[in-house]
């Protein structure tokens, strides 16, 4: 194989690679109905004048499956705390015990579920989209070298294709799972 056409394809993958990655990190952020701390990873804090966050200023743990604690490295920050979770708009009510914040994680309503199920697709479609995005990109570059015979350039194309469908499917897999977990009581 040519090595400009391996290098688009290598590319073209670290491109797919990437939105799938993305993806999975987008996913972590949509709440499934039990407590985790990836809940609060949004939250930023006021510390010292400069906006931190919320993991790098106190330990959150999950002690069952519906309460968060966070728990201050240093209890001047309790109200920071409590305000960066208020303005993440995350739909939580914090409780400060004066020593640690307490967050009891409500049950998903069904409609609840629907909304985040409908969050999931569309991070799911942002996903195919920079899946799709790579593979225009590496058509591209295919049709502009110069070296290349056409049946190099359109077996790179199938390449290509073939690297599409089976990200695509990968993201859909993974859509399927999260969704599964969103709607299940």
């Amino acid at each position: 194989m040519n090595e400009d056409i391996k290098f688009i394809l290598d590319t073209a993958q670290e491109a797919m690679d990437a939105a799938l990655k993305h993806l999975e990190k987008q996913f972590v952020n949509i709440r499934a109905g039990k407590a985790s701390p990836a809940m609060l990873g949004s939250v930023m804090v006021d510390y010292y004048g400069t906006q931190t966050a919320l993991n790098q200023v106190a330990n959150v743990n999950t002690p069952d499956g519906r309460t968060i604690t966070v728990q201050p490295w240093e209890k001047s920050m309790l109200q920071e705390i409590e305000r960066g979770i208020m303005v993440a708009n995350l739909g939580f009510n914090p409780m400060n015990n004066g020593e640690t914040i307490i967050i009891n994680v409500p049950p998903l309503t069904e409609e609840r579920r629907r909304e985040l199920s409908k969050q999931a697709k569309a991070e799911a479609e942002d996903a195919k989209v920079g899946v799709r995005n790579a593979r225009k990109e590496a058509n591209n570059d295919i049709k502009h070298l110069d070296d290349v015979s056409e049946d190099q350039q359109k077996n790179a194309e199938i390449d290509v294709q073939q690297m599409t469908d089976k990200y695509v499917k990968k993201i859909d897999d993974i859509f399927e799972v999260k969704e599964n977990e969103i709607m299940t009581v």
